[in-house]
């Protein structure tokens, strides 16, 4: 598959902001404010593979048969409709917002995300997605693969601990069915984020990894208004010249 072939800055009336980070660091909570804020569209990479990733088990498509996912892929349609609550993602048409957040999907996700035909696929349609600028893309590789000239790049990052806690709280699934509870459950989130942090990390097309110009925000210890003033700081300190 031919590689696209980035949009330069030049070409956008407005910018490309990129936001990179791994499972649990508070990137879809400040893309999707940020971009509110601007009036600018959020797009989440993650919900695209999530998408996918559930038409793969809804398909019977193996996550490990790589032509099989690149096959199901040109026969998808994805697409993110921005609403005041955030984006609704649709599948072929159909409303998948709430089942792509569960851990099958979730767990589908990262595993066709590491197919470098399927990642291709991925980036030409973000970068589609994006080549007019007005953006806030949030994923794994877009400050180093989507958009590599994008005229913001910031990655956030935290402990695997708050992390793994953070998405237990998002997960659908009451701890009170877990059949350890919720320490148990909890413990299991912060496992499944380690083994996804070590595939998406080692993966050989487009680990996870800060762009050299990144800036990297750690917000362990940082609320979201936090994080999002620092991130409005660098957006305003690389548009004042």
């Amino acid at each position: 598959m031919p590689e696209p072939t980035p949009i330069s800055r030049g070409k956008r009336k407005k910018l490309v902001i990129a936001i990179d980070g791994p499972a649990g660091a508070g990137k879809s909570t400040i893309a999707s404010r940020l971009a509110r804020s601007l009036g600018y569209t959020n797009i989440e990479t993650g919900a695209m593979y999530r998408a996918l990733g559930l038409k793969a088990i809804t398909s019977d498509v193996s996550v490990d048969d790589e032509d099989a996912l690149l096959r199901l892929a040109d026969k998808s349609h994805i697409e993110l409709e921005p609403t005041t609550d955030g984006n609704r993602v649709l599948l072929d048409g159909q409303n998948v917002s709430q089942r792509i957040r569960e851990r099958d999907a979730t767990e589908a996700a990262s595993r066709v995300s590491v197919h470098p035909k399927v990642r291709e696929w991925m980036v030409a349609r973000q970068r589609q997605m994006g080549e007019a600028g007005g953006v806030v893309m949030e994923g794994r590789d877009i400050g180093t693969k989507v958009f590599p000239d994008a005229d913001v790049k910031v990655f956030l990052d935290a402990d695997p601990e708050v992390r793994g806690d953070r998405r237990y709280r998002q997960q659908a699934v009451p701890a009170a069915e877990h059949p350890s509870g919720k320490a148990a459950k909890s413990e299991a989130v912060v496992a499944e984020m380690r083994e996804r942090d070590q595939r998406d990390r080692t993966r050989a097309n487009s680990p996870l990894a800060p762009a050299p110009d990144a800036v990297v925000i750690d917000s362990t210890n940082l609320s979201v208004d936090e994080v999002l003033d620092r991130v409005n700081k660098i957006i305003a300190a690389k548009t004042a010249h």
